[in-house]
């Protein structure tokens, strides 16, 4: 749960490189909560894998609702300024 919640809120308001510093994080505090519930490696890599892939396919959902409302990530990845923007080249705008 506290994945999804973090990966939705990274992919609505931070562009793809927060989730460098999102995963190791989600990773470390779920291995410290599975270790400290008595999980063993065996049955906790796969929960750990699980809260990471949840993560960013909720990223990837809050990049998504991110391009509709006309942000800076869908200027960001297709490289075409939304309505009212233009690019800061002089001349090329004229």
């Amino acid at each position: 749960m506290t994945s999804t919640l973090a990966g939705l809120a990274t992919g609505l308001y931070f562009r793809v490189w927060t989730l460098m510093l999102v995963s190791p994080l989600i990773a470390v505090l779920a291995a410290i909560v599975l270790q400290s519930g008595g999980f063993t490696f065996a049955t906790g890599a796969p929960i750990v894998v699980a809260c990471l892939a949840v993560n960013q396919i909720a990223y990837l959902t809050g990049g998504m609702l991110s391009m509709e409302n006309d942000s800076s990530m869908a200027e960001e990845i297709d490289g075409i300024p939304g309505r009212g923007r233009q690019h800061k080249i002089h001349g090329q705008n004229d």
